[in-house]
């Protein structure tokens, strides 16, 4: 995984036991009973929230993930979250268990509501919905970052490439690279304000991911100012430099036929740098037939990452639209946890993957595609590789 700006390494709470078998039950109900018997005195707290969606329970709908997925995370972070003592009760003095915590702070993160209204929704102070939520975001931090990284066997980067193989004859592929910008609301007295201003006159933060053919993110690097072009926020990661190193996209080398080898590579759009191991569609208009050809299967295949962004912003609202004056420090820690959240109901092969929309727009439409235009002959050679093997032009 790339750096994520603004996270920091924090010490670990010592655990408390008694405290976390006396708060883990939920909302009145014991532990042993489960989250069952938790949802069901829950749901009657929940004020005016929108009735489900097609195919969908109230659950799923509210929360953007299966029972199954919920209670998955909910042992995930039970550890970090209730190792703190903290007191944080309802309006009418209930103490919030781990379940009442992990869905506030879900709620608020899928839903993107002003910390009042969903106060207001599950009958809490607006700081308490605060409190948690942050509790939640470094929670996650310390116990979900195994759901976001480079694939560590053979065979789990030999089933990345047969998919992308599938997809549109694109053979040792390893992943699609795309950038997205978090908008955000600015206070004109903040004397840094101009620094975040993008291309597009929008306060922004940049979120730019390496995304697998099931639109699982392998790879982000997030914090970086709006007015960064993609190609310098790819150079500033951890994954570009790994790359030069010989120390990432270093696995077999595939023989399409006699002399013809490519290497491990990536595929992004022209807004990239044209790479040894970064494959971009080629520039022009009325290309020869077989570089058309190239362009609309590349960019058929780099649409995986688009689709990938959408679905985290729909899904993670949070994230989606324009945020009222985001703390700058920590709001790549929010994005980095939203894109756990997303790979982690990828992961656990939640039923609700099938009901979620599926676009490829996850920028205002008002963003150009950015042309870094930057070509290494290595890129050039195994682009042009590439696309005589997509033609079926390749001597045998």
């Amino acid at each position: 995984m790339g750096p994520v700006r603004g996270l920091k390494k924090r010490k670990k709470a010592e655990k408390n036991k008694s405290h976390e078998d006396q708060n883990a039950s939920g909302s009145g109900s014991s532990e042993k009973e489960g989250p069952l018997d938790w949802w069901d005195e829950f749901s009657k707290r929940i004020n005016g929230l929108q009735s489900p969606a097609k195919g969908l329970s109230r659950f799923q709908s509210i929360f953007k993930m299966s029972r199954k997925t919920f209670d998955y995370i909910c042992s995930l972070v039970s550890e970090e979250m209730m190792a703190k003592s903290a007191h944080f009760v309802f309006n009418n003095g209930t103490p919030l268990s781990l379940y009442d915590q992990v869905a506030v702070a879900l709620r608020r993160l899928s839903s993107g509501e002003s910390l009042v209204m969903i106060g207001d929704s599950f009958g809490l102070n607006h700081s308490a919905v605060s409190q948690v939520t942050w509790r939640f975001v470094e929670a996650m931090e310390q116990k979900g970052l195994h759901h976001l990284q480079w694939p560590s066997t053979e065979a789990e980067m030999a089933e990345i490439k047969l998919k992308f193989q599938k997809m549109q004859g694109f053979h040792n592929c390893c992943g699609a690279v795309d950038t997205t910008h978090i908008m955000m609301c600015l206070p004109a007295s903040d004397p840094t304000s101009n620094a975040w201003l993008d291309q597009e006159k929008n306060y922004s933060m940049v979120l730019q991911t390496i995304v697998d053919p099931d639109m699982r993110f392998r790879d982000i690097i997030t914090g970086w100012p709006g007015k960064m072009k993609d190609w310098l926020v790819f150079q500033s990661s951890k994954f570009h430099e790994l790359c030069d190193k010989g120390e990432r996209l270093n696995g077999k080398v595939l023989e399409l036929s006699k002399g013809f080898d490519i290497r491990e590579y990536i595929i992004g759009d022209s807004g990239f740098p044209l790479l040894p191991y970064l494959v971009i569609p080629y520039e022009g208009k009325e290309l020869p037939e077989q570089k058309d050809e190239f362009n609309k299967r590349q960019r058929a295949t780099q649409m995986v990452a688009q689709r990938a962004l959408a679905r985290l912003k729909d899904s993670w609202r949070i994230i989606e639209g324009v945020m009222w004056r985001p703390d700058k420090h920590r709001l790549p820690r929010i994005i980095l946890v939203c894109c756990l959240l997303h790979n982690i109901v990828i992961d656990m092969e939640d039923e609700v993957l099938d009901h979620l929309p599926l676009s490829h727009n996850h920028d205002d439409s008002a963003y150009h595609q950015q042309i870094c235009g930057t070509l290494d002959v290595n890129g050039v050679h195994l682009r042009d590789k590439l696309s005589l093997y997509l033609s079926g032009r390749m001597p045998s």
